[in-house]
């Protein structure tokens, strides 16, 4: 047989496949997988569940439903004073994942440079790859996690195409500074490239930290796209509802490629992810405030076993040192070594450093419910005494 694709068949699974597979095996608790383990808010499923039986479930806009584009542009204005015009500006996607995609599929071409910042969500890579670009990988690093300046910016050439952001970051936790945002921005418009914004995690800010889109920075308003994800933002991951924001020309370029993928979502998930949006400000503080606790509930809890806990000041994860236990291997090692013989599962950091420049941290998720965290914690207390 002829060989398969020379750019997917060079990555294995998925580290949260097999980490989740482990755990199943061993009937760990699971603080690998990324996210919550409630049912999302009750009035934003029964709107799904009213949008399903009263409306039509035929194919909607390609670029999605008018109610949700409409609340994007509302929801852009409310949190960020941004002027979005949801006609030209706005589109839907069958999650941030494929948002991604389609960003790279429409804005790349072959012989392009893409400028990532290590650690960075596992697709994003292959995705780069598999465009045609080649990839330039920036580091930030724990306990931290600064932004390299001098050599961010070494990383910008004549034929980069885009920087593609995730703030918060996934999985260091990082929430990037105003400054840090404005000298990415510098270098977005000196160098005439794209920024390709990953902000689903825009509503989990700790600490009273704030969301700053880097669409808002000056020269970004044409280049750069906001991405968004329902399923954080409502805690209904399975749902894949995703969404962007960009100038009308830029998003006409990725509209062409969402329509050779994707095509469209769910309608009925569609309307109740923007009634889920025109909730009140009381939601989205205590959505955040919630997980805070857990946070820190997690933090104290892994410092007290002799972890050394790292940063965090957004998304679901935080990130534990291993190495004051003792331990003499490698954190995909050590993921292991806890699920198997602690019963926790968290996942190995290494995975997402395509560099392989940091192997001693491990990733545990915090949205999940109380009983499973303390539980969680009582099991690697016992075991590390």
């Amino acid at each position: 047989m002829k060989p398969t694709n020379d750019v997917f068949s060079g990555f294995g699974m998925t580290v949260f496949e097999v980490m989740s597979r482990l755990a199943m095996e061993h009937n760990t608790v699971n603080l690998g997988q990324g996210f919550p383990d409630d049912n999302g808010p009750a009035d934003v499923r029964a709107k799904a569940a009213e949008a399903l039986e009263d409306r039509p479930n035929q194919y909607p806009p390609m670029m999605g439903v008018p109610e949700l584009r409409q609340a994007l542009a509302t929801h852009a204005k409310r949190f960020y004073d941004l002027d979005v015009d949801w006609r030209t500006e706005t589109m839907v996607t069958s999650g941030a994942t494929e948002a991604l995609a389609a960003c790279a599929l429409g804005l790349i071409s072959p012989g392009d440079e893409v400028v990532l910042i290590e650690p960075l969500y596992d697709c994003y890579y292959p995705m780069v790859m598999r465009a045609g670009a080649t990839p330039r990988l920036v580091q930030v690093k724990p306990p931290h996690w600064e932004l390299p300046r001098c050599e961010l910016a070494a990383a910008f050439n004549d034929r980069t195409k885009m920087i593609l952001l995730n703030d918060p970051m996934n999985p260091s936790g990082k929430v990037f500074t105003r400054d840090e945002l404005s000298f990415i921005a510098e270098l977005c418009v000196e160098h005439d490239c794209y920024a390709v914004c990953d902000e689903a995690y825009e509503h989990l800010l700790y600490d009273g930290r704030e969301h700053l889109p880097l669409i808002t920075f000056p020269g970004m308003r044409g280049r750069a796209i906001k991405i968004g994800s329902a399923g954080k933002t409502f805690s209904l991951t399975g749902w894949k509802v995703g969404y962007l924001t960009a100038a009308a020309e830029t998003l006409k370029a990725v509209s062409k490629a969402h329509q050779f993928l994707t095509f469209t979502t769910a309608p009925n998930l569609q309307r109740a992810a923007a009634y889920g949006l025109e909730k009140e400000d009381s939601y989205f503080e205590e959505l955040a405030g919630g997980l805070q606790e857990r946070r820190d509930f997690v933090s104290r809890g892994l410092n007290d076993i002799g972890f050394d806990v790292v940063d965090c000041h957004g998304t679901y994860f935080i990130n534990a040192d291993f190495r004051r236990l003792g331990f003499n291997g490698g954190d995909e090692e050590f993921c292991r070594y806890i699920t198997v013989e602690a019963g926790v599962t968290a996942v190995p950091v290494s995975a997402f450093y395509p560099s392989g420049a940091v192997n001693y941290l491990a990733r545990f998720c915090f949205s999940k419910q109380w009983p499973v965290l303390e539980e969680a914690i009582d099991r690697l207390k016992t075991h590390f005494g």
